[in-house]
């Protein structure tokens, strides 16, 4: 049968964009900007955050207990003392991360005041950018957002540190208002149910208003909001080198303006090899959950995930999603912070059995990686393993779960935009060499 023109087509899109995978050996072209032992290329400097996973020791990558460092601030010490003192710290990082160091009282709360004094929608905005052009994809949505807002903006290609530090703190401010208003509008568009839209209550945390919005009845505990502020203090920065804050600097370099730069990190942390994983943790968990009878057998549980590595379940990819991490080796300590809190609330509830089934997950995986494909990697839970049961037990559904890393790390973007603008002075633009041989152009009656 004669091939359609589509098919035609499709076929040419394999043939035409693979490239012999032997020929990055040959021109040593580090792919994903990945040395061989799986380190980054350094591409550039940074005062924002430290993300230590690993030393090199006489030429050779050796794990670590992770580190997390926020503006010389470990990220245990920020937290700890937060919970010491009994509050709200997710805009207290945010602080740190835009300025530099820590507020005192007074500054701490001019700020949060800022915040909540730019948290509300430009006139319109709701209908005409959110009500009209529903979205399933609340990344989607929020990107388009974000992009529309330079609309709303006087003088959106003004450059001054001024403008960028009042745009940065606009848009950390609106974006869970974007957030949960796309998410209301596409429950009543697409999911056939009732979307609530609650006005703003003036002096509430990030992570209040957030769980105020989401909820019927508005009602929550004060400790499931301040276990969100803690999920969006793990969430709020990793480093220039991860792909949404790449992604940031790279457009930032073009000297381009702030609401596509931001726009671009979105639709980066939006990829399933990004923060988009946490929903395929999500998933993968469910998978387990229904193909195994008793979540506490550990060879039941062990036999899915051999068949999973072995691409033969699940997705097919052979990956456990929610193990292994980039940088970490030993632990990721967002991981383990995160972990810690789960078990507190999970102790005791509905949700004890399923916490325990993510720590046996968690304990087989790097064992049966080992056996099954022969790898002698260092492997950690990252923190996807345990982000997806908290954002369940806080009632916040699968399709905010990578919306709240967005809004999360919008602080960390802002930041490193910041930094780009001030110190980088190039565009960044990596070189890639032509590997296609030349042709002889051919007339088209003669094709």
């Amino acid at each position: 049968m004669k091939e359609t023109a589509r098919s035609i087509f499709y076929k040419q899109f394999i043939d035409n964009n693979a490239i012999d995978p032997k020929l990055y050996d040959k021109y040593v072209v580090k792919r994903g900007l990945r040395n061989a032992d799986g380190t980054g290329v350094t591409a550039g400097l940074t005062n924002i955050c430290n993300v230590h996973g690993y030393v090199i020791n006489e030429g050779e990558k050796a794990p670590i207990e992770g580190q997390l460092i926020y503006r010389g601030y470990n990220i245990n010490d920020l937290i700890s003392n937060a919970r010491k003192e009994n509050r709200f710290a997710f805009e207290e990082i945010v602080y740190l991360l835009l300025m530099g160091d820590l507020p005192n009282a007074e500054e701490l709360e001019a700020f949060k005041k800022m915040i909540a004094d730019n948290r509300p929608l430009p006139g319109d905005f709701f209908e005409d950018m959110i009500s009209k052009a529903p979205s399933k994809n609340i990344m989607n949505k929020m990107e388009r957002s974000i992009l529309a807002l330079y609309s709303y903006d006087a003088n959106p290609e003004e450059r001054s540190p001024e403008f960028e530090m009042a745009t940065a703190i606009s848009i950390i401010s609106k974006l869970p208002n974007i957030m949960v208003s796309a998410y209301q509008v596409k429950k009543r568009s697409f999911d056939g149910e009732s979307m609530f839209m609650h006005p703003l209550i003036p002096g509430q945390s990030t992570a209040e208003m957030i769980l105020s919005a989401l909820r019927p009845d508005r009602k929550f505990t004060d400790e499931e909001a301040k276990l969100l502020d803690l999920l969006m203090i793990l969430h709020a920065e990793h480093g220039g080198g991860n792909n949404s804050t790449f992604a940031c600097r790279v457009l930032t370099s073009s000297g381009t303006d702030p609401y596509s730069a931001y726009a671009a990190a979105v639709g980066a942390l939006k990829g399933t090899r990004h923060g988009g994983a946490n929903i395929k943790v999500s998933a993968m968990h469910k998978y387990i959950k229904e193909a195994v009878d008793d979540w506490a057998d550990e060879e039941k549980v062990a036999e899915v995930l051999k068949k999973i590595v072995r691409k033969e379940a699940f997705d097919k990819s052979g990956l456990i999603y929610g193990m292994g991490h980039a940088v970490y080796t030993l632990s990721d300590p967002r991981a383990k912070i995160l972990k810690a809190n789960a078990r507190n609330l999970a102790m005791g509830s509905e949700w004890e059995k399923e916490f325990a089934l993510l720590e046996t997950i968690e304990k087989l995986t790097p064992a049966i990686i080992r056996d099954v494909k022969g790898s002698d990697k260092t492997m950690c839970a990252n923190v996807d393993m345990y982000s997806g049961l908290v954002y369940k037990m806080l009632g916040i559904p699968d399709d905010l779960f990578t919306p709240m890393f967005a809004v999360s790390r919008m602080a960390g973007w802002c930041a490193h935009r910041f930094e780009e603008l001030v110190t980088g002075k190039r565009i960044i633009r990596p070189a890639y060499k032509a590997v296609m041989r030349e042709k002889i152009y051919i007339p088209l009656a003669q094709r």
